[in-house]
Parts: structure tokens; C-alpha cells; sequence
């Protein structure tokens, strides 16, 4: 991937945790690169304000604004996943404005912008750059499972409901294992890991025949000199929109484990975007049971522990919530953002243990 930018974020009238994840993901883990973020129906003044954390990044109303601060962006991001991933018609204004500024232009939705003739042409005119980050190559294989046969120890995170925490369970993870000096790999799955991680596949722009091949790609990849594969989960068994990718994601990826992920506070399936309540989330050893059962299909897995999401709660309410967890399913539970990676850690050290013992007594 290119050199690393400054970024201005759009995230215009869906400035939240939620609903703007690629740009709170960069605020949260690439602080030193988000200069600020655009958002003219805001009324916080500073990101700290809107969301609890990110310090006084500040919000600014208009493009012009933006590219005054006093750290200027040298490219726009586009902060937010819409449902469908498509570019608002009423941002194009500012990406061309952006672009005769001479801003690179970073893009994680569906609507590919190097494709868009105007976008594009605009761009080479001006000597600019387009990412898209969600473009997938153009080659990739069909799985065969040769992701059951590396060495290392593969993880999933796999979740009740999309939006519900799994790569940022992941990068916590991956933190946590990298300070005890364990050898790791993050394979980032989808646009917003794709940008932290600086490589990867956003398997949901994939067609459905190489999903499983592009993830299989990656983790065998991933795996050479690692003692752990942490794969970033995509959508959720139980969406029906989105239910496709996450299959893809469990049978191309083989894990050996998975972290379910759930926001704590909610109820239904797609809730998150306001959808049309039409299924309950079911019982947390219900999903543990499914996710399993799907897994086995192709490799036999274990969930070793849950990752729950709880910003939007208060602290005795979110402890309160992981004792549930912890209670329903017999495993390890935290938010670990909030309160530390660390059981899950704990869990996925254990495990990979586990896993090099077992090997090493298997006959050659």
C-alpha cells in the first residue's frame, strides 16, 4: 500500500461509533494520522466531544474549513460504511473539490471511484491518487482447505450481527499478543482493517465462488513464521444480507478458534442501521453452538471466548454483562476495549499451546 497520508474523514450527518467505523477505527488506532473530520450536521466541536475518545481532533462544518486547519490533510477519507457501500451522491462535490486541491482520495466503499470516468479523469488531470480500498485483485483461487494445514494457530472473530466488534476485538488482540512477544498476524478482511493493516482482501467485494480462496490465500500466507493467525470476521451467520461472507470466512479460513463478538445492548439483527426489526439475536450458547456446527463442515473449531462491545452502557451495566457472558456460555467474556484484551489473550495463548503439544506428539 501507498505511503501513509494525513487524513480529513467524511463522515457527514453519521458521526458515531457505529455508524462512521472507518473513521473512529483511524482515530482510535492511527491518532497521529486523522487531522480531523467533516461532519456539518455535527454539534460537538471536537471528536473527544462526539464519540468519548480521540482527544480534540477537531469537527469541521465545510471542505473549506477542513483543508484550512492548521494540519493540513494531504488526502480525504471516506468515514463511513454505508449499508450497500455506495458513495452519497451529495459527497461528489467535495471529492472533486478534494482532488483539485490536490488531495489523494481514500475510499472503502463498494462504488469503486477509479471507475467513475468524471472521478478519474479529474484525478490524472490533477496528478492525484485513488484507493480503493475494497477493490479485490483480479485473480484468486477457489478453496481447497489448505488453511487446515498450516502450523499456526488461526482465530476468527466471528459475530451475532455485523457492526459488532470484530476487527477492533482483533487489533486488541493482536496488541496484547505482540507485548508477550507472541508472532501474530492480523489478516484484515474488509476496507477499515484493510486501511490499519495496510494489506488485505475486503472479501465482501469478492465473488461468492473465491471468498473462501482469497481468505484461504491469506491465512497460508500469513501463517509462515506465525504462531497465531487472527482473521477479521465480516458480517454475521444469522443476517440474511450478510450471511454469505461470514460462511466464506469460516470454511476459507479453517480456524482452529473463534471469538464471538456482540454489542451487549442490543437485541435485533440490524438494529444498528435502523433496519426493519425482523429477528431476535438468539441466546449467546445458541450462537457459540452454531458458529461451531458451521465450522465443523470443513474443520472441527472451538469458540474460546466472547467479545462483547459496551460503549454504550454504563460501566456497572457492562460488568454486569460480561459476568452474563461468562455465566451462558462457560467461556472467557470482556469488552476489551474497555476492559482489556486480556481473558481473550489469556484463552488464545492456551490454545495455541495446546495446538503445538498436539502436533509435536503426532507421528511424522
Amino acid at each position: 500500500m501507498a505511503r501513509a497520508p494525513t487524513f480529513l474523514a467524511i463522515a457527514d450527518g453519521s458521526f458515531g461509533v457505529i455508524t462512521a467505523k472507518t473513521a473512529v477505527s483511524a482515530i482510535r488506532y492511527l491518532p497521529e494520522r486523522v487531522v480531523g473530520v467533516l461532519d456539518s450536521t455535527a454539534s460537538a466541536r471536537t471528536v473527544e466531544e462526539a464519540i468519548g475518545f480521540g482527544g480534540a481532533i477537531p469537527i469541521v462544518r465545510t471542505l473549506e474549513e477542513g483543508l484550512a486547519l492548521r494540519a493540513a490533510p494531504q488526502a480525504l477519507l471516506i468515514g463511513i460504511a454505508p449499508r450497500g457501500g455506495r458513495l452519497p451522491a451529495e459527497w461528489r462535490g467535495w471529492i472533486e473539490q478534494a482532488i483539485d486541491r490536490g488531495l489523494e482520495i481514500w475510499s472503502g466503499l463498494h462504488t469503486y471511484l477509479n471507475d467513475d470516468p468524471v472521478l478519474a479523469a479529474r484525478a490524472r488531470k490533477r496528478g492525484v491518487r485513488i484507493f480503493d480500498l475494497r477493490k479485490p485483485p483480479d485473480v484468486l483461487p477457489v478453496a481447497n482447505g489448505r488453511a487446515r494445514l498450516v502450523d499456526a494457530l488461526v482465530v476468527l472473530t466471528v459475530g451475532s450481527d455485523c457492526n459488532s466488534g470484530k476487527m477492533t476485538a482483533l487489533i486488541e488482540i493482536e496488541r496484547g499478543l505482540r507485548r508477550r512477544s507472541v508472532g501474530c498476524q492480523f489478516v484484515a478482511t474488509g476496507q477499515t482493517g484493510i486501511l490499519l493493516a495496510g494489506k488485505g482482501i475486503a472479501v465482501d467485494a469478492v465473488v461468492g465462488d473465491f471468498i473462501a480462496g482469497a481468505t484461504e490465500q491469506m491465512v497460508v500466507e500469513a501463517a509462515k513464521g506465525s504462531d497465531v493467525v487472527l482473521v477479521e470476521g465480516q458480517g454475521s451467520l444469522i443476517h440474511p444480507g450478510y450471511s454469505a461472507v461470514s460462511l466464506g470466512l469460516i470454511h476459507g479460513s479453517c480456524p482452529a478458534a473463534m471469538i464471538l463478538c456482540h454489542q451487549a445492548s442490543r437485541r435485533l439483527v440490524g438494529e444498528y442501521h435502523g433496519a426493519s426489526a425482523f429477528l431476535p439475536i438468539p441466546p449467546l450458547a445458541r450462537l457459540v453452538h452454531l458458529h461451531e456446527q458451521a465450522a465443523a463442515l470443513v474443520n472441527p473449531s472451538r469458540v474460546i471466548g466472547v467479545a462483547l462491545m459496551t460503549y454504550d452502557l454504563p460501566e456497572a451495566a457492562a460488568r454486569d454483562a460480561v459476568r452474563r457472558a461468562e455465566d451462558e456460555t462457560g467461556l472467557p467474556a470482556t469488552d476489551p476495549v474497555r476492559f482489556g484484551a486480556a481473558p481473550l489473550i489469556e484463552a488464545i495463548a492456551a490454545a495455541a499451546a495446546a495446538r503445538r503439544a498436539a502436533r509435536a506428539r503426532a507421528p511424522a
